[in-house]
């Protein structure tokens, strides 16, 4: 593909296919439904910066607005930047690994929502993150939700350390934001091979989607390992992540006008170019490739060789995209694809749309499941499932057991069970003691037992006589000692 296109102040002409080290696209990589992209939903993005990519603003423009929130809360003429800042580089691939059309790769490097709109909103000073400025972009959008209709927010930063949510700003901020009916898709961090993994504000959030990941090893079929994601249980008790997706090997852009992105053009030229062209373009690109001026000379065997030990050490994967790696990509992967749940049933409201992503994950078997919360995020069931929800249901559904009327009170939604039973120490773990009972009209089945005795309870559900699992909406978790969890209860 040659390309002739304004970006930015620059133009240029040169292929832009990609190279023999290419990574799987995002959509064939979760095996997603394409006909959905976001369409009609908008996304806002907070990170360290931005800078207004061709995947995002051509051939139509869908930044609706770009917000510093460090300077003003203002909207802002993005397109006019023509020099990125070195703190644009995490904003850009975050938003574009999501969003972009995959304009610059002839549409291979999309992301699962193309045609959704975006709000971009700068959170860093001079690339530093404070937990008030994240607080700040948080409440900006609440402010500004009807106007640009803001229906989902990924974030690929955390504040400063795990503490009781009831007294951070940023979780009280991301809270807020759920209450008034926006998704909030979170990266878990990556400290997950630390001692120090737990995750922070606004991950240890309890009613934000809090994203880990996995490495599928670029791989459609092949082994499925875990990131080094960091994990809970956090200092509510609440375990997260709730589910994970890429975090290895996902294709995003080079930040326009930097060395990186001229040197990125220059290797690319000399992988396209055929055996007889080799010397004659060293000649021209060595110093923009970063090559000694002696490779003109060399032979085509050793400036291939060459060629592609630098890219890749640059995990360079097509003229203008690299691969990248960390929860920060994992995030937006699942935004996204929120997105679509949202194209196809936008009556879902942020408690759902959660459910169904916890209710649609596969647990990678032999791994540990508090580092993998639910699992594996599965695209296409995800969309399926929502396009199917005909239930209008709210957060009231979908809240931890509590006391109504004196009784301890347990909700479950489920359509398509046809029996759930509520199983812990209060009733011996007898299986066939405390049924559920369904409510037609809305899906939701509900139990309830006398209150407890004070103290610590731990249960599960079993559903069908066949299937168990913990209480999907009760994030407090112990370990079953079978590979996966206990729902636990605190009964004063």
């Amino acid at each position: 593909m040659e390309s002739n296109f304004t970006n930015g102040s620059e133009s240029h002409n040169h292929k832009h296919e990609p190279n023999r080290f290419a990574v799987i696209p995002t959509a064939a990589r979760l095996r997603a439904n394409t006909e959905l992209t976001g369409k009609g939903v908008t996304i806002a993005f907070i990170d360290s910066g931005f800078y207004p990519h061709p995947d995002l603003i051509q051939p139509a423009n869908r930044i609706l607005a770009y917000v510093d929130i460090t300077e003003s809360d203002a909207p802002l003429d993005l397109l006019a930047k023509t020099q990125p800042e070195t703190w644009d580089w995490h904003g850009t691939q975050t938003s574009v690994s999501a969003t972009g059309n995959g304009f610059l790769s002839e549409g291979i490097y999309r992301g699962l929502a193309s045609e959704a709109q975006v709000v971009l909103i700068k959170a860093s000073a001079r690339g530093k993150i404070t937990e008030p400025n994240i607080a700040k972009a948080f409440e900006w959008v609440r402010a500004n939700r009807e106007r640009y209709n803001i229906r989902v927010v990924s974030i690929s930063l955390g504040g400063d350390e795990d503490v009781a949510h009831e007294t951070n700003i940023v979780d009280q901020a991301a809270e807020a934001l759920v209450q008034a009916g926006i998704v909030v898709v979170v990266a878990a961090g990556n400290s997950g091979c630390t001692s120090e993994h737990k995750p922070v504000p606004p991950a240890n959030a309890p009613s934000v989607i809090t994203v880990g990941g996995y490495n599928d090893n670029n791989q459609l079929n092949g082994n499925v390992d875990l990131y080094c994601s960091s994990y809970g249980p956090t200092a509510n008790g609440f375990l997260k992540p709730e589910i994970i997706a890429p975090a290895m090997w996902v294709a995003a852009p080079i930040l326009p006008n930097t060395e990186f992105y001229h040197r990125a053009v220059a290797l690319s030229q000399l992988a396209a170019a055929p055996d007889y062209m080799l010397n004659a373009l060293v000649s021209e690109y060595w110093q923009l490739a970063e090559m000694s001026p002696e490779f003109a000379q060399a032979e085509p065997e050793l400036i291939r060789a060459m060629i592609d030990a630098k890219l890749r050490e640059s995990k360079i994967v097509a003229t203008h995209y690299q691969h990248v790696d960390g929860t920060s990509f994992a995030a937006p992967i699942v935004a996204a694809l929120v997105a679509q749940m949202l194209e196809a049933n936008p009556k879902l409201a942020p408690a759902m749309v959660k459910h169904i992503l916890i209710a649609t994950a596969d647990r990678i078997p032999d791994q540990a499941a508090v580092r993998q919360g639910y699992g594996v995020v599965n695209a296409r069931r995800a969309v399926d499932m929502a396009s199917r929800e005909q239930h209008q249901l709210n957060g009231h559904h979908f809240l931890p057991p509590r006391i109504e009327s004196g009784k301890m009170v347990f909700y479950f939604h489920h359509d398509e069970a046809e029996s759930v039973w509520l199983v812990g120490d209060f009733n011996n773990w007898q299986q066939a003691h405390t049924r559920f009972a369904k409510q037609e009209e809305e899906g939701i089945w509900r139990a309830e037992i006398a209150a407890p005795a004070p103290g610590r309870h731990e249960y599960k559900l079993l559903l069908d006589g066949h299937r168990w699992l913990d209480d999907p909406n009760n994030a407090l978790k112990a370990p079953d000692n079978y590979g996966g969890f206990n729902s636990i209860l605190y009964v004063k």
